[in-house]
């Protein structure tokens, strides 16, 4: 015999729900509207060693000569080290090597600071786009080569495969194990620039893809 089930009660009613039914992006009617896109240039690098140490150089420099001014100041007599760097500056012609050394060191030192104060740095980081300017997205250089070298080791024929990412041009080379080499290499730039363009940088770079034999 078939039991008559009662009917259920308020707690056991089936909650409704809002939700909606799921459907592929491909499908929907409208796309929502993209705001304007993240800055096209990296994030600049803090360069803490760099400003750490130039801090401190000036420090015990300007720290010193005050300290010893200070002493003058007081009565006593300057320090060895003052009156020995005086006397070689002036009497150290202009054309002597050792001043010309000195000035040399001195402008390269000064002229890579001013590269690092005018340069962003942070080159193994790779800016992504983003749907809005206040989002920021980066991508580290060694994913990035590793993303496009296991896309290269799926094509058949391919026994290795190495990707360097370079400021402008990304460089893949390939060894073919089997087939021809013109026919990996036709099978190998759509998947390499297939790749390339799901990682959605800002400023994708060209693409050099070379193949060679493997030799036995």
């Amino acid at each position: 015999m078939e039991r008559e089930q009662d009917p259920p009660t308020e707690e056991e009613q089936p909650i409704a729900t809002d939700v909606a039914p799921s459907r592929p992006v491909g499908q929907l009617d409208e796309q929502p509207p993209a705001g304007p896109r993240s800055a096209t240039r990296r994030p600049w690098s803090a360069r803490r060693v760099p400003a750490a140490l130039t801090a401190l150089i000036i420090t015990v420099a300007a720290g010193a000569l005050l300290f010893d001014v200070v002493r003058v100041r007081a009565g006593q007599t300057a320090a060895g080290w003052r009156r020995r760097l005086a006397d070689e500056l002036a009497t150290r012609p202009l054309d002597d090597p050792a001043m010309q050394i000195g000035a040399a060191v001195i402008a390269v030192l000064g002229l890579w600071l001013i590269i690092l104060a005018l340069s962003p740095g942070l080159r193994h980081q790779l800016p992504l786009k983003t749907p809005d300017a206040s989002m920021h997205a980066v991508l580290d250089r060694e994913a990035a080569e590793l993303k496009l070298r296991d896309a290269a080791m799926r094509v058949p024929g391919v026994s290795a495969a190495k990707v360097r990412f370079f400021r402008h041009r990304v460089k893949a080379r390939a060894d073919v194990r089997f087939r021809a080499p013109v026919d990996v290499k036709a099978d190998l730039a759509p998947a390499l620039q297939e790749a390339l363009d799901r990682l959605a940088l800002v400023r994708p770079p060209s693409l050099d893809v070379r193949v060679r034999p493997r030799r036995k």
